[in-house]
């Protein structure tokens, strides 16, 4: 029970700001005060509007919204989002393009299960929807699922991985960002093993902690201080009787939400004054850059308990992925198993969450796999989020992604799409200036 008024009184908080923030936009707003020249009611409401919006997203499931895509012949062509595989606890998912023949690049992009949904990966996919027949792993929050599906830890994950991939075949790549990147590397060597056929065609890792003592960060310095018994009772609580999966053991999306904010305070608490003065301003605008930002960063997911400790005890404490020392359901994982697949690692030169030298060392775990098929690419000047979703992924980053995809496609020459750039190109327009790409997403 104890576990359950935590995880109510945290939701009372959420809820009560939310009303209180409905409160003082309809109390600024009211007509009459409209004849008292304050700016104090203009501030009143502005607050108001910026915190009920704020304290309201973090309990709801941002929709893809995807724009339509631009067809050779001028034309829109509307994005679908249609699951493919459904089960308890995520699902694939496909954007199927309306009026577009399949196209030959077929992709898995696994997103993260770290407190956000797949739809933090909306900028990511719209980028790869032109030249890509997508896939999607779409994970489901915990408090949604009832007690009786059991349980889901990372292997319980990885075997969700193994199947989605051998669902789409052998001509599939896999594209895994942050989180995914240790466990997609352990589905990819169970299938070698297992069922050789079925194994992804290639396998790009993207900023994903593979040997987490590789380079220290503030993630990896926790999780060696904390013990398992301390993290357990200071974490994990149960969902309360407001949600389907009441009881179950979660780690709450509302307490990493606070976990998150509190490692750049300043800065968002510089963003959200900003926004208020805006409103009251009236220069804000329902698309303006930080709802978009904050509408997607503050919906937060709860992760079940054994996840999230199995995944802090076995990738970052045991480090079973990087000395691969790996098992699923009692059977060892051998990544040298891997021999056919070519592997991609791309890594931020300034990513404070998973830094440089942490995936990279998938390279050296594939001793399988010829040297010819192993490419790994350092962003300069890039943080975490802008590895895959801000402006270093755009310019840079994505293109080689494809042409590595198509280096190693089996189709003819003469159908392969047209090589965007080499490796090695000039990196000058990879700052920060994005706003996304500044931002800290834990993922």
């Amino acid at each position: 029970m104890r576990g359950i008024v935590s995880y109510d009184a945290m939701e009372t908080i959420r809820n009560t700001n939310e009303w209180m923030g409905a409160t003082a936009k309809a109390m600024g707003s009211y007509p009459m005060f409209a004849l008292i020249p304050h700016p104090a009611f203009h501030l009143l409401s502005a607050w108001g509007r910026v915190t009920e919006r704020s304290f309201s997203r973090m309990v709801l499931k941002p929709d893809w919204e995807l724009p339509p895509i631009i067809g050779d012949d001028g034309q829109d062509h509307v994005v679908y989002v249609e699951p493919v595989m459904r089960r308890a606890f995520g699902d694939l998912i496909h954007f199927r393009v309306a009026r577009r023949e399949p196209l030959p690049r077929k992709v898995l992009l696994v997103a993260p299960m770290s407190g956000h949904y797949a739809t933090l990966m909306r900028s990511t996919v719209t980028s790869l929807l032109n030249d890509c027949e997508l896939y999607v792993t779409d994970w489901h929050n915990a408090r949604d699922i009832p007690v009786s599906e059991g349980k889901f830890d990372v292997e319980d994950y990885t075997q969700y991985l193994v199947d989605f991939i051998r669902h789409l075949g052998p001509d599939v790549n896999v594209i895994a960002v942050c989180q995914p990147a240790p466990l997609a590397l352990a589905a990819t060597a169970i299938l070698a093993e297992e069922d050789p056929k079925a194994q992804p065609r290639t396998l790009t890792l993207i900023g994903g902690p593979v040997d987490p003592d590789a380079a220290a960060t503030e993630v990896t310095d926790f999780g060696n201080r904390i013990t398992m018994g301390e993290l357990e009772h200071l974490a994990i609580q149960s969902v309360g009787f407001k949600y389907r999966g009441a009881g179950r053991m979660v780690y709450p999306g509302l307490a990493q939400l606070s976990s998150f904010i509190s490692m750049n305070m300043e800065t968002h608490s510089k963003a959200f004054m900003n926004q208020i003065f805006a409103e009251a301003r009236g220069t804000a605008t329902e698309a303006d850059k930080h709802n978009k930002f904050y509408d997607e960063y503050l919906a937060v997911m709860d992760m079940t308990a054994e996840f999230y400790l199995s995944t802090v005890e076995r990738i970052f404490k045991n480090l079973e992925i990087a000395k691969n020392r790996f098992s699923v359901e009692g059977r060892p994982v051998d990544i040298g198993k891997i021999t056919d697949v070519a592997v991609m690692t791309v890594e931020g030169a300034n990513d404070d969450i998973s830094a440089p030298g942490q995936c990279v060392a998938a390279l050296d775990l594939c001793t399988g796999v010829p040297a010819e098929k192993k490419v790994q690419h350092l962003e300069p000047g890039a943080g975490h989020y802008g590895i895959f979703a801000g402006k270093s992924w755009r310019l840079n980053i994505r293109p080689l992604v494809l042409d590595f995809i198509d280096d190693n496609a089996a189709l003819p020459d003469s159908v392969k799409p047209k090589r965007r750039r080499k490796p090695g190109g000039t990196e000058a327009d990879c700052g920060l200036s994005d706003p996304l790409e500044s931002g800290k997403m834990a993922v």
